[in-house]
């Protein structure tokens, strides 16, 4: 029976004991290129809830297979400061992504920047969304409505439940960074 190494012991010997060049060699070679290691936020929803929700739980069957298309995951990528957005949707079987232009980061834009995308995708192709249960999405039931399309909610502080669309997120946020170094743009001065 070979060893087994676990995500901790990796993250140990990339964050706790390496010191001075080694450190910085390591971590420029991560996807994400942190210098330290966030701790997992657990807590009480602060925010408020929203309404009205149809639980990740009673999504079809027939996702879980990824057999029939037209199941979409989506989220935002935020900017620095949360000021800009851009929506993200995932297609859960063929894995088509589209990118949707947001006004801002708040309900509004989130619906019409995601109604302005799926409108353009023939009805039987889209079929759910299945969404965080981010503030963005308190007008879903107009999402709903002008797209005949079910929303579904995922469970609160499980980002695997819509994991092909955290994957891509993760993928394109090399390509859509949160800010620009003040030192790249000092240099350029």
């Amino acid at each position: 029976m070979g060893k087994q190494l676990s995500a901790e012991t990796i993250y140990m010997a990339l964050y706790v004991l390496p010191r001075g060049a080694l450190r910085s060699e390591l971590l420029a070679a991560l996807r994400q290129a942190r210098e330290a290691r966030r701790p997992r936020a657990r807590g009480i929803d602060r925010r408020g809830q929203i309404s009205h929700i149809t639980p990740i739980a009673e999504r079809p069957v027939e996702m879980a297979t990824r057999t029939v298309p037209g199941h979409w995951e989506g989220d935002l990528i935020k900017g620095a400061h949360n000021r800009s957005a851009v929506g993200t949707l995932v297609e859960r079987t063929t894995r088509l992504v589209i990118l949707a232009r947001m006004d801002g980061t708040d309900a509004r834009s989130a619906r019409e920047g995601f109604t302005k995308k799926l409108r353009h995708v023939p009805a039987p192709l889209r079929k759910t969304l299945t969404y965080d249960r981010g503030k963005e999405m308190t007008e879903h039931e107009q999402l709903t409505q002008w797209l005949a399309i079910q929303i579904f909610f995922a469970d609160p502080y499980s980002p695997w439940q819509r994991g092909t669309n955290q994957n891509t997120n993760g993928l394109l946020r090399q390509y859509l960074p949160k800010a620009r170094t003040c030192r790249a743009a000092s240099s350029t001065s």
